[in-house]
């Protein structure tokens, strides 16, 4: 055979191999590859590394408050969230809501979650419960339809709210795994490690000791739990695994994320009987 020829087709077998094998390693990465920051949990929750929450601006997104909280009366809160100066107006929903609002005390009292309503300006508004003198911080929790990709964002700023008894602040309760509300006792089997993510069991029973099954979704969940770190007032926000079809309890499982060691006021929102019952536990992240 002519030895021109047997080149010719060496060369060509050559360009062969290169091209198939480039063509597998594309494919590798396009099976292992996803969104940076985002993921899902076990109830299809877009999650994403939002930090502390402790900033009033994340990823060109700024809280804006116009109206602030008033001690001794039940005064709406006015707000708005920007992007390169733009009011955005558009919002996905997250367990069920377009933003998630806490208001709580620098000493971990006088938690409120509370859900919003936005005008056609994009100025959202919302009327917490009485509010005490203090010194409180305000989150926001949402994602933008525009960015829904990377998951969601937690923006919060400081509010002082002036009045007698206004420094007195209320001692936190002492570490404990189980604490009772309206008749129901709720435990959780172990404390949190800090900075890891660590596996827990929240139940509930009544005060009698009987295991509560009649547990109901409650924005698309069986027991929403919020977490503020002692000081700084650091946010986390932990959802219980498994699907919502139905009643649930007594055993719920979660996954805590906390970002530093000390301790941190859990909040834990369930409903029974179409009422919304909040639990306060205290427990150190180690």
């Amino acid at each position: 055979m002519d030895k021109k020829f047997l080149a010719i087709l060496a060369l060509l077998m050559a360009g062969i191999l290169v091209v198939a094998g480039c063509g597998d390693s594309s494919q590798e990465s396009h099976d292992k590859g996803h969104e940076p920051g985002m993921d899902s949990d076990h109830n299809g929750h877009m999650n994403m590394n939002s930090g502390t929450g402790l900033s009033d601006m994340m990823n060109g997104y700024q809280l804006t408050i116009k109206n602030g909280p008033a001690a001794g009366a039940a005064t709406p809160i006015t707000f708005t969230i920007a992007k390169a100066g733009k009011t955005v107006t558009t919002f996905d929903r997250e367990q069920t809501q377009l933003i998630h609002f806490y208001l709580i005390r620098s000493d971990l009292t006088g938690f409120q979650h509370l859900h919003p309503s936005m005008d056609h300006n994009g100025q959202w508004s919302v009327r917490p419960q009485t509010v005490t003198p203090g010194r409180y911080r305000i989150f926001t929790q949402f994602i933008p339809h525009a960015d829904a990709k990377n998951g969601q964002i937690v923006l919060s700023t400081s509010a002082d709210v002036p009045g007698v008894g206004h420094d007195a602040a209320t001692l936190l309760p002492a570490p404990t795994l189980s604490t009772q509300v309206d008749g129901y006792t709720v435990t959780i089997d172990t404390a949190p490690k800090a900075g890891a993510l660590t596996p827990l069991t929240l139940r509930v029973n009544t005060n009698s000791g009987a295991p509560v099954t009649d547990l109901q979704p409650y924005l698309d969940t069986y027991a929403h739990v919020t977490a503020f770190h002692e000081g700084d007032l650091a946010f986390s926000h932990l959802h219980p695994e498994g699907e919502v079809k139905g009643s649930g309890g007594p055993n719920l499982k979660l996954a805590a994320e906390l970002p530093e060691k000390g301790k941190y006021g859990l909040f834990i929102q369930f409903q029974t009987h179409g009422q919304l019952h909040t639990a306060h536990l205290t427990v150190t992240a180690e």
